[in-house]
């Protein structure tokens, strides 16, 4: 159209499996751990969208180009600041956690980008990012984004005994990892409680925080399963394995998925990274924090994981440990074998 501003997008940018986090206050640490078990493990060129801070924008490169080579050419990251495009800014800022409800405005901000995976800052990958990823192709012609129930049983569930709001299913569904295809969620028609007909996803965002805002505890995840309640169609949802959280052992083990496949990606909500609450959470934030990039995956990983774990055991989450380990030695199995090919192809002469 005339006057139109075009968006040219970058040929990589279609390579990419596309990973965005938000990052305020004292989470450089938590999202940087998080970026590189993202990277150690996954095959795909990534990028990585970050949203934080001011402050944190120079640490965030300077950390990042401190990565060695052989890593750094396997992602492209953009930081960007934080910003709301509907409403007002201040109190989406202080909805729940500081900028947490950044996430609803990626599908206004990112124009360009047609799929992303969001995650906290909490989250650690445990396999590739490319098996999620692929989720996207199984999305039927209505759904537009995937998240994991908040809880497999409703009696134990926080939505199912205490919500105040609607939300989406048995037990709610939990934001902290959702696969978006944006070009979908930007082109819907969304129903609402507000209006008779439907509105867009920026149109409904303010009107729907204003009605809910007295009822919601967990701020941007509330709405999200309030979106959801009303438009079921529109939902993907993963196993329990996808977003495996403190409450899938600590009161017992609930999820089944979990126990057959291995824990996919890790997310330690609660804090229990930075306390003595659930051991076995922080003994895996700590050895990919520590891991040096260039060393072997399983003596500088796995078996000092495994070490850490003996410690855990008489803890509920801890007394499962193959649940944390399946899928992390399955995948370095995999990348080791991937090296041993390379590096023999590379040095083979005929």
């Amino acid at each position: 159209k005339p006057g139109e501003q075009k968006h040219p997008k970058e040929p990589s940018s279609l390579q990419c499996m596309h990973l965005a986090v938000v990052a305020c206050g004292d989470r450089l640490e938590e999202t940087l751990i998080m970026l590189k078990s993202a990277v150690l493990f996954s095959n795909r060129r990534l990028c990585f969208h970050i949203f934080a801070e001011d402050s944190l924008k120079p640490e965030f490169e300077k950390k990042l180009k401190e990565w060695p080579s052989s890593y750094t050419k396997k992602f492209e990251s953009n930081i960007y600041p934080i910003t709301f495009s509907v409403g007002n800014a201040q109190e989406w800022k202080k909805l729940f956690k500081p900028c947490a409800a950044q996430r609803l405005f990626l599908p206004v901000i990112l124009k360009d980008v047609d799929s992303l995976l969001y995650v906290d800052t909490d989250v650690l990958f445990l396999r590739p990012i490319d098996d999620i990823w692929h989720t996207l192709k199984e999305f039927n012609s209505t759904q537009l984004a995937a998240m994991a129930p908040e809880h497999e049983i409703p009696k134990i569930g926080w939505y199912s005994r205490f919500a105040r709001h609607p939300y989406y299913g048995t037990t709610g569904v939990n934001s902290g990892v959702m696969l978006m295809n944006l070009t979908r969620i930007r082109s819907t028609q969304f129903k609402n409680s507000m209006i008779p007909g439907g509105l867009t996803w920026e149109e409904m965002l303010y009107p729907l925080y204003q009605k809910y805002k007295n009822y919601i505890t967990w701020g941007d995840q509330d709405l999200l399963n309030i979106i959801f309640y009303f438009n079921p169609e529109c939902l993907y949802v993963f196993p329990c394995q996808w977003n495996y959280r403190p409450d899938h052992c600590m009161y017992g083990s609930n999820c089944r998925g979990a126990e057959e496949e291995g824990v996919s990606i890790l997310h330690g909500n609660r804090g229990v990274y930075h306390d003595d609450k659930q051991p076995t959470f922080k003994a895996l934030y700590e050895v990919i924090r520590d891991f040096p990039f260039e060393d072997n995956l399983f003596q500088s990983l796995y078996y000092p994981l495994q070490t850490k774990f003996l410690d855990t055991v008489h803890t509920l989450c801890g007394r499962i440990p193959q649940v944390f380990l399946k899928q992390i030695e399955k995948t370095m199995k995999k990348v080791y074998e991937n090296r041993v090919i390379v590096y023999l192809g590379a040095n083979h002469r005929y």
